[in-house]
Protein backbone atom coordinates (compact mmCIF):
# COMPACT_ATOMS: atom_id res chain seq x y z
CA UNK A 1 0.00 0.00 0.00
CA UNK A 2 1.43 3.29 -1.10
CA UNK A 3 1.38 6.25 1.71
CA UNK A 4 1.55 9.73 0.96
CA UNK A 5 4.86 10.91 2.89
CA UNK A 6 3.37 14.20 3.37
CA UNK A 7 2.02 15.13 6.97
CA UNK A 8 -1.54 15.53 7.21
CA UNK A 9 -0.88 19.64 7.90
CA UNK A 10 0.99 20.13 4.63
CA UNK A 11 -1.03 17.86 2.70
CA UNK A 12 -3.38 20.11 3.20
CA UNK A 13 -1.86 23.41 2.21
CA UNK A 14 -2.83 24.50 -1.70
CA UNK A 15 -0.60 25.71 -4.04
CA UNK A 16 -0.87 29.54 -4.27
CA UNK A 17 -3.10 30.33 -6.90
CA UNK A 18 -0.98 33.69 -7.89
CA UNK A 19 2.09 31.59 -8.19
CA UNK A 20 0.71 28.98 -9.92
CA UNK A 21 -0.89 31.27 -12.50
CA UNK A 22 2.34 32.74 -13.06
CA UNK A 23 4.21 29.74 -13.61
CA UNK A 24 2.14 28.68 -15.86
CA UNK A 25 2.26 31.81 -17.84
CA UNK A 26 6.06 31.48 -17.76
CA UNK A 27 5.58 27.99 -19.09
CA UNK A 28 3.55 29.05 -22.47
CA UNK A 29 5.93 32.16 -22.99
CA UNK A 30 8.94 30.07 -22.70
CA UNK A 31 7.15 27.47 -25.21
CA UNK A 32 6.84 29.94 -27.93
CA UNK A 33 3.19 31.40 -27.04
CA UNK A 34 2.44 35.64 -27.04
CA UNK A 35 1.25 35.00 -23.02
CA UNK A 36 0.67 38.33 -21.33
CA UNK A 37 0.48 37.34 -17.25
CA UNK A 38 -1.62 39.74 -15.02
CA UNK A 39 -1.07 37.21 -12.46
CA UNK A 40 2.44 38.50 -10.82
CA UNK A 41 2.38 40.52 -7.85
CA UNK A 42 5.35 42.26 -8.17
CA UNK A 43 6.79 45.46 -10.09
CA UNK A 44 8.18 45.09 -13.69
CA UNK A 45 11.20 47.25 -12.85
CA UNK A 46 14.63 46.48 -12.01
CA UNK A 47 15.85 47.34 -8.25
CA UNK A 48 17.26 51.02 -7.97
CA UNK A 49 20.54 51.08 -9.18
CA UNK A 50 22.22 52.10 -6.24
CA UNK A 51 20.57 49.42 -4.15
CA UNK A 52 22.30 46.94 -6.55
CA UNK A 53 25.81 48.49 -6.25
CA UNK A 54 25.06 48.65 -2.54
CA UNK A 55 24.40 44.57 -2.51
CA UNK A 56 27.62 44.14 -4.78
CA UNK A 57 29.94 45.78 -2.43
CA UNK A 58 28.46 43.96 0.92
CA UNK A 59 28.78 40.94 -0.85
CA UNK A 60 32.79 41.51 -1.35
CA UNK A 61 33.15 42.43 2.51
CA UNK A 62 34.06 39.36 4.57
CA UNK A 63 31.99 40.63 7.29
CA UNK A 64 28.62 39.78 5.10
CA UNK A 65 30.21 36.38 5.14
CA UNK A 66 28.90 35.67 8.46
CA UNK A 67 25.78 35.14 10.69
CA UNK A 68 24.10 38.20 11.89
CA UNK A 69 21.73 38.33 15.08
CA UNK A 70 18.50 36.12 14.53
CA UNK A 71 16.39 39.24 14.35
CA UNK A 72 18.37 41.01 11.37
CA UNK A 73 21.39 43.26 11.18
CA UNK A 74 21.02 45.95 14.40
CA UNK A 75 21.08 48.85 11.87
CA UNK A 76 18.89 47.73 9.48
CA UNK A 77 16.67 46.86 12.63
CA UNK A 78 17.22 50.73 13.70
CA UNK A 79 17.07 52.22 9.92
CA UNK A 80 13.43 50.48 9.66
CA UNK A 81 12.05 51.39 12.96
CA UNK A 82 13.19 54.93 11.94
CA UNK A 83 11.37 55.24 8.20
CA UNK A 84 8.04 53.59 9.80
CA UNK A 85 8.49 57.26 12.11
CA UNK A 86 8.91 59.47 9.59
CA UNK A 87 6.45 57.57 7.10
CA UNK A 88 3.53 57.06 9.59
CA UNK A 89 4.22 60.08 11.84
CA UNK A 90 3.03 59.34 15.23
CA UNK A 91 3.83 55.46 15.39
CA UNK A 92 5.72 54.45 18.36
CA UNK A 93 8.41 52.21 16.75
CA UNK A 94 12.12 51.23 17.94
CA UNK A 95 14.81 48.21 16.63
CA UNK A 96 13.83 46.09 19.74
CA UNK A 97 10.36 45.91 18.32
CA UNK A 98 11.56 44.63 14.74
CA UNK A 99 12.50 41.07 13.65
CA UNK A 100 13.82 40.94 9.96
CA UNK A 101 12.64 38.26 8.13
CA UNK A 102 12.69 36.41 4.46
CA UNK A 103 10.23 38.38 2.91
CA UNK A 104 6.96 39.72 4.01
CA UNK A 105 4.93 36.65 3.54
CA UNK A 106 7.26 35.16 5.79
CA UNK A 107 6.92 37.60 8.76
CA UNK A 108 2.83 36.76 8.38
CA UNK A 109 3.64 33.04 8.55
CA UNK A 110 5.69 33.62 11.71
CA UNK A 111 3.37 35.95 13.51
CA UNK A 112 0.80 33.43 12.75
CA UNK A 113 2.72 31.30 14.63
CA UNK A 114 3.80 33.04 17.37
CA UNK A 115 0.45 34.63 18.42
CA UNK A 116 -2.33 31.31 17.97
CA UNK A 117 -3.10 28.92 19.84
CA UNK A 118 -5.77 26.49 18.25
CA UNK A 119 -8.98 27.24 17.83
CA UNK A 120 -8.02 31.19 17.75
CA UNK A 121 -10.43 32.84 15.24
CA UNK A 122 -8.70 35.41 13.13
CA UNK A 123 -11.05 37.48 11.18
CA UNK A 124 -10.45 38.22 7.88
CA UNK A 125 -11.82 41.13 5.34
CA UNK A 126 -12.55 39.71 1.80
CA UNK A 127 -11.44 39.79 -0.98
CA UNK A 128 -8.30 38.70 0.61
CA UNK A 129 -4.52 38.45 -0.39
CA UNK A 130 -5.04 34.05 -1.18
CA UNK A 131 -2.38 33.67 1.81
CA UNK A 132 -4.10 34.85 4.93
CA UNK A 133 -6.28 31.83 5.45
CA UNK A 134 -4.02 29.18 4.82
CA UNK A 135 -1.49 30.71 7.65
CA UNK A 136 -3.81 30.96 9.95
CA UNK A 137 -5.05 27.28 9.16
CA UNK A 138 -1.62 25.91 9.60
CA UNK A 139 -1.14 27.48 12.71
CA UNK A 140 -4.03 25.82 13.91
CA UNK A 141 -6.33 29.17 14.20
CA UNK A 142 -10.05 29.56 12.42
CA UNK A 143 -10.00 31.95 9.57
CA UNK A 144 -13.64 34.15 9.18
CA UNK A 145 -13.87 35.69 6.23
CA UNK A 146 -16.41 39.04 6.10
CA UNK A 147 -17.17 39.80 2.84
CA UNK A 148 -16.96 43.27 0.98
CA UNK A 149 -18.60 44.30 -2.22
CA UNK A 150 -17.76 47.06 -5.14
CA UNK A 151 -20.30 48.87 -3.50
CA UNK A 152 -18.90 49.12 -0.51
CA UNK A 153 -15.12 49.90 -1.88
CA UNK A 154 -13.69 46.51 -0.94
CA UNK A 155 -14.00 48.20 2.44
CA UNK A 156 -15.12 46.50 5.70
CA UNK A 157 -17.25 48.56 8.21
CA UNK A 158 -17.14 48.21 12.23
CA UNK A 159 -20.63 46.61 12.18
CA UNK A 160 -19.41 43.98 9.86
CA UNK A 161 -16.61 43.10 12.36
CA UNK A 162 -18.69 43.05 14.91
CA UNK A 163 -21.06 40.54 13.71
CA UNK A 164 -18.07 38.20 12.88
CA UNK A 165 -16.53 38.51 16.65
CA UNK A 166 -17.14 35.33 18.82
CA UNK A 167 -15.55 34.78 22.24
CA UNK A 168 -12.33 32.91 20.10
CA UNK A 169 -11.53 36.01 17.83
CA UNK A 170 -8.26 36.62 18.39
CA UNK A 171 -7.18 39.13 15.64
CA UNK A 172 -8.30 41.20 13.04
CA UNK A 173 -6.11 40.94 9.60
CA UNK A 174 -6.37 44.64 8.31
CA UNK A 175 -4.43 45.61 4.90
CA UNK A 176 -5.18 49.09 3.68
CA UNK A 177 -3.76 49.43 0.51
CA UNK A 178 -5.38 46.43 -0.06
CA UNK A 179 -4.26 43.27 -2.51
CA UNK A 180 -6.49 42.06 -4.31
CA UNK A 181 -8.84 45.16 -4.69
CA UNK A 182 -6.34 48.62 -3.84
CA UNK A 183 -8.96 49.66 -1.62
CA UNK A 184 -7.50 52.49 0.69
CA UNK A 185 -9.45 52.65 3.77
CA UNK A 186 -10.39 56.76 4.81
CA UNK A 187 -8.33 57.72 8.17
CA UNK A 188 -11.67 58.33 10.22
CA UNK A 189 -12.46 53.88 9.52
CA UNK A 190 -9.12 53.34 10.22
CA UNK A 191 -9.73 55.20 13.41
CA UNK A 192 -13.10 53.64 14.07
CA UNK A 193 -11.44 49.74 13.43
CA UNK A 194 -8.64 50.32 15.63
CA UNK A 195 -11.01 51.43 18.36
CA UNK A 196 -13.25 48.86 17.74
CA UNK A 197 -9.94 46.79 18.18
CA UNK A 198 -8.61 48.20 21.75
CA UNK A 199 -12.56 47.81 23.11
CA UNK A 200 -12.38 43.96 22.55
CA UNK A 201 -8.86 43.14 23.49
CA UNK A 202 -8.07 41.95 19.51
CA UNK A 203 -5.04 41.94 18.02
CA UNK A 204 -4.53 43.83 15.01
CA UNK A 205 -2.29 42.18 12.01
CA UNK A 206 -2.13 45.43 9.71
CA UNK A 207 0.15 44.60 6.23
CA UNK A 208 1.11 47.58 5.26
CA UNK A 209 3.65 46.25 2.14
CA UNK A 210 1.83 49.09 -0.29
CA UNK A 211 2.11 51.77 2.03
CA UNK A 212 4.12 54.11 -0.56
CA UNK A 213 1.80 53.19 -3.50
CA UNK A 214 -1.55 55.84 -3.11
CA UNK A 215 -2.93 57.66 -5.91
CA UNK A 216 -4.94 60.26 -6.46
CA UNK A 217 -6.74 62.15 -3.00
CA UNK A 218 -6.29 58.65 -1.09
CA UNK A 219 -3.89 58.71 2.15
CA UNK A 220 -2.32 55.84 3.90
CA UNK A 221 -3.31 55.65 7.12
CA UNK A 222 -1.55 53.81 9.75
CA UNK A 223 -4.19 52.00 12.31
CA UNK A 224 -1.89 52.27 15.29
CA UNK A 225 -1.46 56.32 14.60
CA UNK A 226 -5.25 56.63 13.77
CA UNK A 227 -6.15 54.37 17.16
CA UNK A 228 -3.22 54.93 19.72
CA UNK A 229 -5.12 52.67 22.12
CA UNK A 230 -4.75 49.65 19.55
CA UNK A 231 -0.92 49.88 19.41
CA UNK A 232 -0.10 47.44 22.44
CA UNK A 233 -2.02 44.86 20.45
CA UNK A 234 -0.84 46.14 16.65
CA UNK A 235 1.81 44.37 14.57
CA UNK A 236 3.37 46.38 11.35
CA UNK A 237 3.94 44.02 8.67
CA UNK A 238 5.74 45.74 6.26
CA UNK A 239 9.07 45.26 3.61
CA UNK A 240 10.78 46.43 0.15
CA UNK A 241 9.71 44.26 -2.18
CA UNK A 242 6.86 46.46 -3.51
CA UNK A 243 7.48 49.91 -3.36
CA UNK A 244 11.64 49.25 -4.04
CA UNK A 245 10.69 46.41 -6.77
CA UNK A 246 12.53 43.84 -4.43
CA UNK A 247 10.44 41.24 -4.55
CA UNK A 248 13.30 38.53 -5.07
CA UNK A 249 15.69 40.03 -2.24
CA UNK A 250 13.42 38.68 0.34
CA UNK A 251 13.56 41.09 2.87
CA UNK A 252 10.07 42.20 5.13
CA UNK A 253 9.62 42.87 8.63
CA UNK A 254 7.86 42.92 11.67
CA UNK A 255 7.44 45.26 13.93
CA UNK A 256 5.31 44.31 16.94
CA UNK A 257 5.17 44.75 20.97
CA UNK A 258 8.27 43.92 22.30
CA UNK A 259 6.95 40.63 24.06
CA UNK A 260 6.04 39.40 20.58
CA UNK A 261 9.22 40.61 18.75
CA UNK A 262 11.23 38.37 21.59
CA UNK A 263 9.35 35.15 21.09
CA UNK A 264 8.93 36.22 17.10
CA UNK A 265 13.12 36.20 16.79
CA UNK A 266 13.19 32.78 19.25
CA UNK A 267 11.20 31.16 16.58
CA UNK A 268 13.42 32.53 13.83
CA UNK A 269 16.38 31.20 15.65
CA UNK A 270 14.90 27.80 15.23
CA UNK A 271 13.79 27.98 11.83
CA UNK A 272 15.58 29.92 8.90
CA UNK A 273 18.39 32.12 11.75
CA UNK A 274 18.97 35.61 10.24
CA UNK A 275 18.17 36.92 6.55
CA UNK A 276 21.08 36.47 3.62
CA UNK A 277 23.43 39.46 5.01
CA UNK A 278 23.58 40.80 1.46
CA UNK A 279 19.83 41.04 1.09
CA UNK A 280 19.14 42.83 4.24
CA UNK A 281 22.80 45.35 2.91
CA UNK A 282 20.48 46.11 -0.21
CA UNK A 283 17.79 46.80 2.47
CA UNK A 284 19.44 49.07 4.83
CA UNK A 285 20.55 51.21 1.14
CA UNK A 286 16.63 51.08 -0.01
CA UNK A 287 15.11 52.42 3.44
CA UNK A 288 18.19 55.30 3.66
CA UNK A 289 19.15 55.90 0.25
CA UNK A 290 17.56 57.88 -2.62
CA UNK A 291 14.11 57.58 -2.37
CA UNK A 292 13.54 58.70 -6.41
CA UNK A 293 12.60 55.43 -7.88
CA UNK A 294 10.06 54.71 -5.62
CA UNK A 295 7.92 58.24 -6.92
CA UNK A 296 8.77 57.55 -10.11
CA UNK A 297 7.09 53.90 -9.86
CA UNK A 298 4.21 55.45 -8.19
CA UNK A 299 3.79 57.71 -11.56
CA UNK A 300 3.78 54.71 -13.54
CA UNK A 301 1.33 52.77 -11.79
CA UNK A 302 -0.99 55.76 -11.31
CA UNK A 303 -0.89 55.65 -14.99
CA UNK A 304 -1.02 51.91 -15.46
CA UNK A 305 -4.14 52.47 -13.04
CA UNK A 306 -6.32 54.76 -15.02
CA UNK A 307 -5.97 52.71 -18.24
CA UNK A 308 -6.67 49.50 -16.69
CA UNK A 309 -10.26 51.06 -15.34
CA UNK A 310 -11.02 52.66 -18.46
CA UNK A 311 -10.56 49.60 -20.72
CA UNK A 312 -12.22 47.98 -18.48
CA UNK A 313 -15.30 50.21 -17.86
CA UNK A 314 -15.78 49.64 -21.64
CA UNK A 315 -16.45 45.62 -21.55
CA UNK A 316 -20.40 45.06 -21.18
CA UNK A 317 -20.92 43.08 -18.02
CA UNK A 318 -17.98 44.24 -15.98
CA UNK A 319 -18.29 46.47 -13.26
CA UNK A 320 -14.55 47.78 -11.80
CA UNK A 321 -14.22 49.92 -8.32
CA UNK A 322 -11.33 52.25 -9.22
CA UNK A 323 -8.58 50.88 -7.29
CA UNK A 324 -7.12 53.53 -4.66
CA UNK A 325 -3.91 51.82 -3.73
CA UNK A 326 -1.15 48.58 -4.91
CA UNK A 327 -0.89 47.77 -8.32
CA UNK A 328 -4.02 45.48 -8.77
CA UNK A 329 -7.65 45.88 -9.95
CA UNK A 330 -10.49 44.21 -9.32
CA UNK A 331 -13.33 43.68 -11.76
CA UNK A 332 -16.30 42.26 -11.14
CA UNK A 333 -17.02 39.94 -13.69
CA UNK A 334 -20.01 38.17 -12.89
CA UNK A 335 -22.40 39.98 -15.52
CA UNK A 336 -20.10 37.89 -18.28
CA UNK A 337 -20.55 34.81 -16.64
CA UNK A 338 -23.13 32.55 -18.44
CA UNK A 339 -21.70 33.34 -21.86
CA UNK A 340 -20.00 30.86 -24.53
CA UNK A 341 -17.13 32.15 -24.86
CA UNK A 342 -14.88 30.37 -27.96
CA UNK A 343 -17.49 27.16 -27.95
CA UNK A 344 -16.98 26.94 -23.97
CA UNK A 345 -20.23 27.66 -21.78
CA UNK A 346 -18.58 29.64 -18.80
CA UNK A 347 -20.21 29.39 -15.35
CA UNK A 348 -17.34 30.34 -12.92
CA UNK A 349 -14.41 32.67 -13.16
CA UNK A 350 -12.24 29.25 -12.79
CA UNK A 351 -13.45 28.47 -16.01
CA UNK A 352 -13.39 31.93 -17.18
CA UNK A 353 -9.85 32.29 -16.75
CA UNK A 354 -9.23 29.21 -17.68
CA UNK A 355 -10.84 30.30 -21.29
CA UNK A 356 -8.97 33.85 -21.25
CA UNK A 357 -5.24 32.05 -21.15
CA UNK A 358 -6.30 29.29 -24.08
CA UNK A 359 -8.27 31.97 -26.46
CA UNK A 360 -6.71 35.06 -25.50
CA UNK A 361 -3.02 34.45 -24.00
CA UNK A 362 -3.76 36.23 -21.05
CA UNK A 363 -3.49 34.51 -17.18
CA UNK A 364 -5.51 36.85 -14.87
CA UNK A 365 -6.37 35.17 -11.07
CA UNK A 366 -9.48 34.12 -10.49
CA UNK A 367 -11.34 35.51 -7.29
CA UNK A 368 -12.33 32.46 -5.86
CA UNK A 369 -8.52 32.53 -5.03
CA UNK A 370 -8.73 35.56 -2.77
CA UNK A 371 -12.10 33.94 -1.45
CA UNK A 372 -14.89 36.58 -3.91
CA UNK A 373 -15.84 34.16 -7.07
CA UNK A 374 -17.33 36.09 -9.48
CA UNK A 375 -14.58 38.66 -9.97
CA UNK A 376 -10.81 38.76 -10.80
CA UNK A 377 -7.74 39.75 -10.29
CA UNK A 378 -5.53 41.55 -12.42
CA UNK A 379 -2.12 43.02 -11.65
CA UNK A 380 -0.81 46.17 -13.51
CA UNK A 381 2.47 46.14 -12.70
CA UNK A 382 3.76 45.25 -16.77
CA UNK A 383 4.65 47.42 -19.06
CA UNK A 384 2.12 50.05 -20.45
CA UNK A 385 2.19 48.40 -24.41
CA UNK A 386 1.55 45.18 -22.86
CA UNK A 387 -1.15 46.21 -20.38
CA UNK A 388 -3.24 48.02 -22.90
CA UNK A 389 -2.50 44.88 -25.16
CA UNK A 390 -3.55 42.46 -22.48
CA UNK A 391 -6.83 44.35 -21.99
CA UNK A 392 -7.71 44.77 -25.23
CA UNK A 393 -7.79 40.73 -25.91
CA UNK A 394 -9.44 40.24 -22.94
CA UNK A 395 -12.04 42.71 -23.80
CA UNK A 396 -12.57 40.89 -27.38
CA UNK A 397 -12.75 37.38 -25.75
CA UNK A 398 -15.35 38.80 -23.33
CA UNK A 399 -17.19 40.41 -26.42
CA UNK A 400 -17.74 37.18 -27.84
Amino acid sequence: MTTSPLSARVAAIPESPTLAVTAKAKALRAAGEPVIGFGAGEPDFPTPAHVVEAAQAAAADPANHRYTPAAGLPELREAIAAKAMVDAPGLEASAAMVTVSNGGKHALFSLFLALLDPGDEVIIPAPYWVSYPEMVTFAQGVPVAVGTDVASGFRASVDQLEAARTPRTKALVFVSPSNPTGAVYPPEEVAAIGRWAAEHGIWVITDEIYQQLVYGDAVFSSLPVMAPEAAERTVVINGVAKSYAMTGWRVGWSIAPSALAKGLAVLQSQSTSNVANVSQRAALAALTGPQDAVAEMREAFDRRRRTAVRMLQAIDGVQVAEPEGAFYVFPDVSGVLGRTIAGTLVESTLQLADVLLDVAKVAVVPGEAFGAPGSLRLSYALGDADLEEGLARLGDALAG
